[in-house]
């Protein structure tokens, strides 16, 4: 399954031991919290972390094993996005406080995917599907990550997917911001499988 660099209108770059204990199940526990905690209400406003970087409170909670979540996401139905930020980054915050503020957009993307956040030059450890472990900023580089929010978006299943070159991993990429409407696009797009047949201009073009 090909890579898609996406190039759209408006885009600027800028428990006890949970390892032992079935993982993927401490996780599922985690995002229903999360899920029955914000149900049919308004978004919870972003807070910033101590790395600086605005968090959701519905993000992924990952033991950063990229194929272990990517299965996570796959047995709920969900599909896997990562979302690359840094520091003081302008279109990161635009991001957090327009297009995740806006419950319809947020509402799908949480029904639809689980968004795995992660730090451009961070120093946690990530499994990569190929079982290799890299901190977030060589992780960032050995997948080409360049520009901040940068969100990768990857297939349905992980099977095969070790055997790939890191950016053939993906099934579409977002280098940049976007305004609501395409960002909202976007993760149709990449639900609705249609990246097997259009380039997401052609679907944005089919969609208005």
């Amino acid at each position: 399954m090909k890579m898609i660099d996406v190039q759209a209108p408006r885009m600027h770059a800028s428990l006890l031991s949970p390892r032992r204990l079935t993982r993927r199940g401490f996780l599922a526990l985690a995002s229903g919290v999360a899920i029955a905690a914000g149900r049919g209400e308004a978004q919870a406003e972003a807070a910033i972390g101590d790395d600086g970087l605005y968090h959701e409170p519905w993000f992924l909670q990952s033991f950063l094993d990229l194929r272990e979540d990517l299965e996570t996401a796959a047995s709920n139905g969900k599909r896997l996005a990562i979302m690359w930020e840094l520091r003081g980054c302008p279109y990161c915050r635009e991001t957090h406080l327009v297009n995740f503020a806006d419950a319809a957009i947020t509402n799908y993307i949480r029904a639809n995917f689980e968004v795995l956040q992660l730090n451009l030059i961070g120093s946690r450890k990530v499994t990569d599907f190929d079982r290799q472990e890299l901190s977030e900023k060589d992780l960032a580089q050995k997948y080409g990550i360049r520009f901040t929010p940068t969100f990768q978006f990857f297939p349905q299943s992980s099977s095969g997917i070790e055997a790939k070159e890191a950016m053939a991993r993906e099934v579409a990429r977002a280098p940049g911001y976007l305004k609501p409407q395409h960002f909202l696009a976007m993760f149709r797009f990449v639900r609705e499988r249609a990246y097997e047949r259009d380039s997401f201009r052609d679907f944005l073009a089919a969609n208005g």
